[in-house]
């Protein structure tokens, strides 16, 4: 029997979500790629989103479980579903320019009585293509399709006891990963090796929980490369007088716990300082209106004009959901951190509250997974709010 990281009770209440979902949009089926979505409610983990799968949800019975026929017996090892609800298309689909797998999605979805169906797909997904979206309309002519990005997501918001259980246990990894980078960061250290003691911590996990791999590498530029957001790691030393920050998650069962902070080798500049200082004061005042009935633009514009009174602007979003992920990115795209999203905080959600600055020659991360409880809000990791000064 498959070790399923979920009782089959929650995978019934996650299926009973998503078709309320589908029924308020009219929608007589959907069909999700996204592989967050695909083991949030069928319990399926492997790393075979690199070809096209999904998981077919109607109104009655078991979702259906479709991808690559090697694939099944993944779905055999890691679902609740039955073989007559695991559906491996044949090798000769796989890369092929002569034939594409979604010709086979259709005769699954005409077997299934869908032919004349209106169902839903992800249209917006890292994981659905335009040749997809262009053989399924060869293969269903009759069939209304429609978009259904995000509808899945959506259900995902609010975590179960378990899901946050998941989610503590992936904080205590990301915890043990910083303390790492305190430890073992010394002017000469090679970025590369430093990085590597990171994903030894990460997947070594804590306090006896495994650690699973994240959805995002690690994020660790110096200098003037800090400036820029999305830069990874090369083999430079690290150089006394520049700031690293770390952008780093844990993870447990897929569940993840992104935290930034930043590292300064020797003595910052006052800018540094300044910074420092204007960020904390932000965050505090942005975790003073996360609490149950307020609004997510009421965290951004609570930091944001903190941020501003002290000399300091941050142009772009400065939170967003978290929670059940796979690469390339942690989040759940859905609500964010904002002026204009006023999507209602509720008891159970989880973010990474990220007020990250870039500056003109480095930056600075301090963030915190939180999550909003009854009466307001936890920050799920205990590890110093504070610049890293290492001298």
């Amino acid at each position: 029997m498959p070790d399923l990281p979920f009782t089959r009770e929650e995978y019934d209440a996650r299926l009973a979500k998503a078709r309320a979902a589908m029924a308020t949009r009219g929608l007589d089926a959907v069909f999700v790629t996204d592989p967050s979505n695909m083991a949030w409610l069928t319990g399926y983990d492997g790393w075979s989103f690199y070809v096209h799968q999904g998981v077919l949800l109607t109104h009655e019975g078991e979702p259906v479980w479709w991808g690559r026929a090697m694939d099944a017996a993944g779905a055999r090892r890691t679902t609740y579903l039955g073989d007559d609800n695991i559906w491996g298309y044949e090798d000769s689909y796989v890369q092929n320019p002569a034939k594409h797998p979604m010709a086979d999605l259709s005769a699954l979805i005409r077997a299934r009585g869908l032919e004349r169906a209106r169902i839903g797909f992800e249209l917006d997904n890292y994981y659905f293509t335009a040749s997809a979206y262009l053989a399924l309309q060869t293969g269903l002519p009759a069939a209304t399709i429609t978009d259904a990005t995000g509808l899945v997501n959506w259900q995902r918001a609010i975590k179960s006891p378990t899901e946050i259980t998941y989610m503590r246990r992936a904080a205590r990894i990301v915890e043990r990963m910083h303390a790492v980078v305190r430890e073992r960061a010394e002017p000469g250290v090679r970025k590369n090796d430093l990085i590597a003691d990171i994903y030894h911590a990460s997947v070594s996990g804590a306090d006896g929980h495994w650690g699973d791999y994240p959805a995002i590498v690690p994020m660790a530029p110096s200098g003037t490369d800090a400036s820029a957001p999305h830069l990874t790691w090369d083999d430079s030393p690290l150089r006394k007088g520049e700031s690293t920050f770390f952008e780093i998650a844990g993870a447990y069962r897929r569940y993840q716990c992104p935290q930034s902070r930043t590292l300064f080798l020797g003595q910052p500049p006052q800018k540094y300082l300044d910074a420092e200082k204007a960020v904390l004061e932000a965050v505090e005042a942005g975790l003073a209106q996360a609490r149950p009935g307020n609004r997510c633009e009421d965290i951004a514009i609570a930091f944001n004009a903190t941020l501003n009174r002290l000399g300091f602007v941050k142009d772009s979003r400065c939170g967003y959901a978290i929670g059940l992920s796979y690469p390339p990115d942690w989040g759940e795209r859905t609500m964010s951190f904002r002026a204009g999203d006023k999507t209602v905080l509720e008891p159970g959600m989880t973010f990474h509250f990220m007020p990250a600055l870039w500056l003109d020659d480095g930056g600075l991360e301090i963030t915190e997974p939180i999550v909003i409880t009854q009466t307001g809000v936890e920050c799920l990791c205990t590890t110093p709010r504070e610049l890293f000064i290492k001298a």
